[in-house]
């Protein structure tokens, strides 16, 4: 490992803490080095507050003079609701930048490098350059796209059960699994499931780790048949927005608004459109979402080519029966060439489970709705 890796490695560590806390901006963090002593570290805490740049040049103070600073994302070149980094990185007397990753928000994508380049500050970029796109991956996406990121979680038997035909489902996986599904709802801005999850479990949809958020509950509704002692509905944990159709229940609606429900309507008739709340969302500006539905859910999302990251947990647990629901129905692949590949796998052991981590490989396309 090169000097510049150590202290990438550092700053993409402290990034990487405040997964869940800085979006929709992105995770940066930032090492100041002079004479081989690290002076000043910093980390974006959230979204307005200033970047890890400035945190780290605030605790080198005059130490960052003649130094060299580490950065996990190209500096930004802009006035947004901070001040521009590069203009203070070459205000603190810098010499050298290394950086992990040019900037993809169109407003940066390399002014941030030409400004230090100008000020006749040496630039490196490209160390460890993957961790930083890896780390990054729903702000690369949020930024370019103005869609969010959306992750597929599931958690089933090896045969792919979610429950038993008798609709028995707790617990299929272990505490160890279902904590690590906490770390991932608070990763994310929201949550989505269809209406069939929360009739049948009345689930809160929230996040129980100490310190943190809980997201915005999405429920997929299309005539706002939701009961009105749902959990989601009345306990008040969280904000919950339903997407609905054309043939939603005009009673049902107002009611709803009177209990602080946010309805929102898509353009199906009969079913709500994955692509209009997927839109709708990012106009909202919301950045990540985890979807937790069944089977009809998961598969409407995946045939309509949305999902960007599968997360399944996978318990040694046998449960057969042909009216047990599964993770993942709809209609199918038709053809096994048709089938979605995972790239990227990773297996990780948790508890007594695995969980599979992957990024689907998508060869057609359906326009299907909910």
């Amino acid at each position: 490992m090169t000097n510049h890796e150590f202290y990438m490695k550092l700053a993409l560590e402290n990034a990487r803490a405040m997964k869940g806390q800085t979006d929709p901006n992105p995770l940066v963090g930032s090492v100041i080095v002079n004479n081989n002593r690290i002076v000043g570290m910093g980390t974006h805490l959230k979204a307005g507050e200033p970047h890890a740049e400035i945190h780290a040049i605030r605790m080198a103070g005059k130490q960052a003079n003649g130094g060299t600073i580490y950065v996990t994302l190209e500096p930004c070149s802009h006035f947004g609701r901070t001040g521009p980094c590069a203009k203070a990185i070459i205000e603190a007397g810098i010499q050298k930048v290394v950086i992990a990753t040019l900037d993809p928000n169109p407003v940066v994508a390399g002014n941030g490098v030409k400004m230090l380049e100008e000020a006749g500050i040496e630039v490196i970029v490209g160390v460890l350059e993957e961790q930083s796109r890896k780390m990054n991956e729903v702000f690369n996406k949020f930024i370019v796209e103005q869609k969010p990121f959306i992750t597929m979680k599931a958690g089933s038997t090896l045969d792919g059960k979610i429950a038993t035909h008798t609709a028995d489902s707790k617990w299929i996986t272990s505490l160890e699994a279902r904590n690590d599904v906490h770390v991932l709802r608070n990763e994310n801005m929201a949550i989505l499931v269809g209406v069939n999850t929360v009739i049948e479990d009345n689930p809160e949809l929230t996040t129980r780790i100490p310190n943190g958020r809980n997201p915005i509950r999405i429920i997929l509704d299309s005539s706002l048949r939701i009961p009105l002692d749902a959990k989601v509905v009345t306990d008040g944990q969280a904000e919950t927005w339903i997407f609905t159709a054309n043939t939603y229940n005009e009673e049902a609606k107002k009611t709803l608004g009177e209990r602080g429900v946010s309805i929102f309507h898509t353009s199906g008739i009969r079913h709500v459109d994955p692509q209009d709340v997927i839109r709708m969302l990012g106009e909202k500006l919301v950045s990540s979402v985890l979807i937790e539905g069944g089977g009809s859910i998961h598969a409407a999302f995946l045939e309509q080519q949305l999902v960007d990251k599968v997360e399944i947990y996978i318990a040694p647990k046998l449960i057969g029966g042909a009216q047990a629901p599964t993770f993942l129905e709809g209609a199918g692949a038709a053809l096994m060439r048709d089938a979605v590949e995972l790239e990227d796998l990773h297996i990780t052991p948790i508890g007594k489970d695995f969980k599979f981590t992957g990024y689907p490989k998508y060869t057609t396309k359906s326009t299907e709705g909910v």
